[in-house]
């Protein structure tokens, strides 16, 4: 992959970028790199789950109630007939 410099960014700017950073949990870098791409329009495919992660992530997560198991976890028995 290819690194890019950036000078005379300004300070404002640099700023900008950090808290843009901040606000969507990741690394400055992070933050310019996924700007580029989707600016160049050229992102990476996603898989559905890390699509869903991003979007439950944007509306402030899902809070449920998983339901108590009940017994032990068991294996289902096909048996040893192999035809």
């Amino acid at each position: 992959m290819a690194a890019v410099t950036i000078r005379k960014l300004p300070d404002e700017t640099h700023a900008a970028l950090k808290h843009r950073a901040k606000v969507n949990g990741r690394s400055t870098e992070a933050e310019i790199r996924d700007i580029l791409v989707k600016e160049v329009g050229l992102a990476p495919k996603r898989g559905l789950g890390t699509q869903l992660y991003e979007l439950g992530r944007r509306f402030g997560g899902v809070d449920f109630e998983l339901p108590p198991r009940n017994g032990k976890a068991t294996a289902h028995d096909f048996g040893d007939d192999n035809t």
